[in-house]
C-alpha cells in the first residue's frame, strides 16, 4: 500500500521544545574480538517506552549521533522520538563515530580493498541488537535505517528475523536494478578504464571528509534558490560540527576531516549496478518505506521492487510512504518541508506495532 503523506503541522507537536525533556546513557557492545560498539540511548525518564526498542542505523559516511540526534531544535531524530515514548538507541557501526577503528584507518588512506563491508555492519548490527534487547528485556526491536543503514538493516532482518518486529527503510538502496545514474555502472564510483568495477584508487580503504564536502549533494536535491527557507542554517551547522567532532582526530588535518570507511560505497555500487545482497522475501517483521521524492541516493525502481517482494511473503505487513519534493535528508530539514510527514509516519507505524 502506498500514500503521499503531505508536511503538514501535527496536533502532538512534533517539533516542539518539550521534546528536549530526555535522558541520554553512553554504553557498548562487543561485536568481533576487539571491536567495541558504540550505542547512545536516549529516552524519556520516568515514562514506560512504547513498543519495542527502537535502534536507529547512520548511512555510509556520517556516524549516528550527527545523523540523528544534533542538539539543535529540529535537529534530533532521537529526541522527538524519545518525547513520544520510544526507547531510542543510536548505534555506530566499526569505523564510525565512537567505535573501534580498523587499524588501517590509523594510517594514511591506501588503495586497498575498502573497510567495513556490509558483513562486517550486520555482525556489528547483530551486537547492538543482543544488547539492547538485554538491557531492555525485550525480545524483538525496531529499526530504521536510513540510505546505506537501511541496507544493512533490511540484510540483518533477514537473516535474524526472529529479533525484529518493526523494520523502517528510509531512503534506501535494495539492488537488483542496474542503471544507477549518480552512484551505479559508469557514475563517479565506476573505476575510469572498468565501469563494472568500484574505483579503489579515488576511494581508498577509507576516505577523509572536509566540512566543504557535506552540504552540496543537500544543497542539490532543494528544489529552491534560498536553501535557508527549506533547512535551518542552524541544522546544516550543527550536522558539519557533529561530523567533525565524531573523529578524535579530525583537527589533525588541515582542513580538519573526519574518516568512513569506504566499504558501504562499494556494496551500494553494487547494489546501484544491480547485484543483490539480500532478499526481502525473508524479512518476518512489518516493513515500512520511506522515499523523498527529491532522493539522489534510492530509486523509484527500489520501492517497487521492495513492494513486490515484500507482498510476496506469507507473513508481515507492508506500506510505502512518499514524501513530495522532500530531500535525502528529510529528518533535518524544516518541519513544514518533510521532516513533520516524515515524524508522522514513522511515529503512526512504530506506535500500531506496539499494539
Amino acid at each position: 500500500m502506498r500514500s503521499a503523506c503531505l508536511a503538514t503541522a501535527l496536533a502532538a507537536g512534533l517539533s516542539t521544545g518539550a521534546a528536549a525533556e530526555v535522558q541520554r546513557t553512553s554504553f557498548t557492545a562487543l561485536s568481533d574480538p576487539g571491536i567495541d560498539i558504540a550505542i547512545r540511548e536516549v529516552i524519556a525518564p520516568g515514562r514506560d517506552p512504547v513498543g519495542d526498542p527502537l535502534i536507529l542505523i547512520h548511512g555510509a559516511r556520517v556516524p549516528g549521533v550527527a545523523s540523528f540526534d544534533l542538539n539543535v531544535p529540529g535537529g534530533s531524530l532521537a529526541v522527538d522520538l524519545a518525547a513520544r515514548g520510544f526507547a531510542v538507541y543510536i548505534v555506530d557501526l566499526r569505523g564510525y563515530g565512537a567505535s573501534t577503528r580498523p587499524a588501517a584507518m590509523d594510517e594514511a588512506p591506501v588503495a586497498a580493498p575498502p573497510l567495513v563491508r556490509s558483513g562486517a555492519a550486520v555482525r556489528d548490527l547483530g551486537a547492538a541488537v543482543n544488547v539492547v534487547r538485554e538491557r531492555t528485556g525485550a525480545d524483538r526491536v525496531f529499526l530504521l535505517g536510513w540510505a546505506t543503514g537501511g541496507h544493512w538493516a533490511g540484510q540483518f532482518a533477514t537473516l535474524y528475523p526472529e529479533t525484529v518486529s518493526r523494520l523502517v527503510l528510509y531512503n534506501t538502496l535494495y539492488g537488483y536494478t542496474p542503471d544507477h545514474p549518480a552512484i551505479g555502472r559508469g557514475s563517479r564510483l565506476s573505476a575510469p578504464d572498468d565501469p563494472d568495477r568500484f574505483d579503489i584508487d579515488r576511494f581508498r580503504n577509507y576516505r577523509l571528509n572536509a566540512a566543504d564536502s557535506l552540504l552540496p549533494g543537500w544543497d542539490r536535491s532543494i528544489p529552491v534558490d534560498d536553501k535557508a527557507t527549506w533547512r535551518d542554517p542552524a541544522v546544516a551547522e550543527a550536522y558539519i560540527a557533529a561530523a567533525l567532532a565524531s573523529d578524535p582526530t579530525s583537527t589533525d588535518r588541515q582542513p580538519a576531516s573526519f574518516r568512513a570507511p569506504s566499504g558501504a560505497l562499494a556494496d551500494s555500487f553494487l547494489l546501484a549496478s544491480g547485484a543483490a545482497l539480500w532478499d526481502a522475501r525473508l524479512i518476518t517483521a512489518d516493513v515500512l518505506i520511506i522515499r523523498s521524492e527529491n532522493d539522489f541516493w534510492s530509486r523509484p525502481q527500489d520501492v517497487d521492487l521492495l513492494e513486490a517482494h515484500l507482498a510476496a511473503r506469507a507473513v508481515g505487513s507492508a506500506s510505502t510512504v512518499e514524501i513530495p519534493a522532500a530531500t535525502h535528508f528529510v529528518h533535518l530539514d524544516r518541519p513544514e518541508r518533510g521532516r513533520d510527514a516524515f515524524l508522522q509516519s514513522v511515529t503512526a507505524f512504530l506506535a500500531d506495532g506496539a499494539g
